[in-house]
């Protein structure tokens, strides 16, 4: 199929094109480069150094024979995405092409506003691409887990039957964001809805939990392959912070009472997710949410295994809980159903300490470009 995934430079976005691109499907990866800018202006660089799309995508062919076609463009114009459509006639549209850092968004009105923009900016301009130029593509957009909060019932997988006053209907799930970020994920379901109820589109809207690992089969080949790998407070998932911490002899920062339970998966089961969504369509006129995760973990969990598995593998790894600098809940409910994605045939990959001890030791190869400075959180919540 001729499959466009939009923020193709990111951690998930680039192994999502190599991975359609090996599986034999014409892939366009387009990014501006965002998340690389804005990682250098706060400091947050990646562990290891990428190369720009363009050579990665010449890197890939090298050792593959299958082309990702580059376009360096931003998803908030519409001209260059309307040229894009038009020219390309996409099948499927993996949409990542977002900001997609809570606590960036947090930092204060300049990275706000940018969120905003950027994110509904880029989703509406994807909605209208794909009316004016490929109206029976399939949008697979990546929402998030954070959109639901952390509600005292049962999370469902998108959307609520409920009884009132006598009479019943369906409606999307109640959300609860605790971001802004988060909120903006909010917002683009609600847009999508709305344009697939008024205009037909058929969309998959896959709610993800954080996602950890740098290994993928395509980046095998060379390790210049590799997803930009983020460790530090701002871009860094908690487990991918957490190994860092752990080989760097930093004691792993669990925020407030360490609590906080969240739905997780590897990597490679985001690969798995996005495909099987591809790879089975649906109607014209339906949205369809898939709840995105294998395992659900408290952060407290996460880190006594990292230190199990670190302290067997010669690391002497520790816990340290600080102050929460976010507002959230840290003891609450929280029990997610995810079985479309199973019922799909996804086969995940679960956080055994073999997963974890071969990612240690992936980021003990890096171990000397590890900067202590950008562990320790530098942006807090409002405490109003």
């Amino acid at each position: 199929m001729r499959v466009i995934v939009l923020g193709g430079d990111g951690y998930l976005g680039w192994p999502t094109a190599m991975h359609f691109a090996a599986k034999g499907h014409e892939v366009w990866a387009v990014d501006n480069y965002l998340r690389r800018r804005i990682a250098q202006e706060t400091s947050s660089e990646a562990l290891f150094p990428t190369p720009n799309l363009a050579e990665r995508a010449e890197i890939f062919e090298a050792a593959s024979g299958k082309r990702i076609h580059v376009v360096i463009g931003d998803c908030t114009d519409y001209r260059m995405m309307s040229t894009l459509f038009r020219d390309v006639a996409p099948e499927v549209v993996v949409h990542y092409a977002e900001q997609p850092s809570g606590p960036y968004s947090m930092m204060g009105y300049d990275q706000a506003r940018r969120t905003l923009d950027n994110n509904l900016g880029a989703t509406f301009n994807v909605i209208w691409a794909a009316m004016e130029h490929a109206p029976d593509c399939h949008i697979v957009k990546l929402g998030t887990m954070g959109e639901y909060g952390t509600p005292n019932i049962d999370i469902e997988e998108g959307w609520l039957d409920i009884e009132h006053n006598g009479r019943k209907d369906r409606v999307l799930f109640p959300r609860a964001a605790g971001t802004l970020y988060h909120t903006t994920k909010v917002l683009d379901t609600d847009m999508l809805w709305f344009y697939v109820r008024t205009h037909g589109l058929r969309v998959t809207d896959l709610m993800q939990g954080p996602v950890y690992g740098l290994a993928t089969d395509e980046a095998a080949a060379d390790e210049r392959l590799a997803p930009n790998f983020h460790y530090d407070d701002i871009f860094g998932t908690v487990v991918n912070r957490f190994l860092v911490q752990a080989v760097a002899g930093v004691p792993l920062t669990v925020y407030g009472k360490g609590g906080q339970t969240r739905g997780y998966l590897n990597l490679k089961d985001t690969l798995q997710c996005v495909n099987l969504a591809m790879e089975n369509p649906i109607p014209a006129g339906e949205l369809r949410i898939l709840n995105q995760f294998t395992e659900a973990f408290s952060v407290n969990e996460i880190a006594a295994s990292i230190e199990r598995v670190g302290r067997a593998n010669g690391l002497d790894v520790k816990i340290n809980n600080i102050p929460n600098p976010r507002k959230e809940r840290e003891e609450h409910y929280y029990n997610p159903k995810h079985s479309g994605l199973i019922e799909l045939g996804l086969k995940p990959h679960p956080m055994t300490d073999e997963v974890i001890a071969e990612m240690l030791g992936a980021v003990k190869r890096h171990a000397n470009r590890i900067d202590a400075r950008k562990i320790m959180p530098r942006v807090a919540w409002s405490a109003a």
